[in-house]
């Protein structure tokens, strides 16, 4: 029996103290702690190498369209092209853009062959718009490009690759043309010459001008050719990688680490005296797992992780440029 009211007292004495501990924490905070839960810790700014990558779905296609680009801005005027009558081993002169009375020409490559022309005869062009549609004369890997990939592949190439499922790769693969999605091409009527009365027996008329069938409108897409020496089945699906940067020796911090993705950032350096300083910082190439500080910090200082939260936007707050 006295065993059995000693443990019921001292069952009672634990439940008050634990009781009177919850009782007496409640609402009692320690400055300077994370809340419960967050894990945290400090990391070192480190250097390597950086690239960033866009993957995209394609597949091998006979014949694909691509497009040419105006080199600069100016007044396009488009040259009477022959019909290929076999693959053209050399590049063919399909326009001018003039500017200033100088001359800058467009050219399809060798391999492909003219196929329309993308806007009209003497129209005002700019450096960059598509103006002149080709067809290459064989296979290319073709991939397709949605809105948000766009942005990350339209300013610059440094290298493409291409796997084809089940099948070669990878393989260095040659861009052709531009990435924008193309209008349909026009093949300018043919000229009739008009026959001579005078002449008693002249000649069947020559006919001036194109006569091939012009190209249709194309969605956004990447048009690459593999080496010869790959072997292309048409409509075989294929993965095409395209690097648009390299960075060596970038300065990098985890993700975790920064609070913003692109151009400006903030990161929390932790001090000597474990106080922290919300610091600016810019932000260059990501891979995803850590992202280039490409100014801001020194590489010497101590970052809290996880980075700054951002501040959440106040009640009512009027959008910048509009008045309540």
């Amino acid at each position: 029996m006295r065993r059995i009211l000693f443990a019921v007292a001292a069952a009672g004495a634990v439940s008050a103290l634990g009781a009177c501990t919850a009782s007496g924490a409640e609402g009692v905070s320690t400055p300077g702690l994370a809340d419960r839960g967050v894990t945290m810790t400090t990391v070192k700014p480190t250097r390597q190498d950086l690239t960033n990558k866009v993957s995209l779905s394609g597949k091998v296609q006979l014949g694909p369209t691509f497009g040419l680009v105006a080199p600069v801005d100016g007044e396009i005027r488009y040259l009477d092209v022959k019909t290929a009558t076999g693959t053209p081993t050399k590049p063919i002169k399909v326009a001018n853009v003039w500017v200033g009375g100088k001359a800058t020409p467009i050219e399809v490559p060798a391999g492909a062959v003219f196929s329309g022309r993308l806007v009209d005869d003497r129209s005002k062009v700019t450096a960059g718009m598509p103006v002149v549609s080709a067809k290459q004369a064989g296979y290319g890997v073709v991939a397709d490009i949605d809105g948000s990939q766009a942005y990350q592949i339209s300013d610059k190439l440094e290298s493409v690759q291409a796997q084809i499922k089940s099948g070669p790769g990878p393989f260095p693969c040659t861009v052709l043309g531009t990435l924008a999605a193309l209008p349909a091409g026009t093949i300018p009527e043919p000229v009739t010459p008009q026959p001579n009365p005078s002449a008693s027996a002249a000649p069947p008329p020559k006919v001036v001008g194109q006569q091939q069938q012009p190209s249709e409108p194309t969605g956004m897409r990447l048009v690459c050719v593999p080496p010869a020496d790959v072997k292309a089945i048409n409509g075989a699906a294929a993965t095409v990688e395209v690097i648009t940067a390299r960075v060596t020796g970038a300065l990098v911090l985890p993700v975790e680490a920064v609070a913003g993705s692109q151009g400006k950032g903030k990161v929390d350096v932790v001090k000597a005296d474990q106080t922290r300083e919300t610091r600016e910082v810019t932000l260059g190439l990501s891979d995803g797992k850590v992202i280039e500080i490409k100014s801001g910090l020194t590489g010497d200082e101590t970052i809290a992780v996880p980075g700054p939260n951002l501040p959440a936007a106040k009640n009512n707050e009027p959008m910048p440029g509009f008045s309540k």
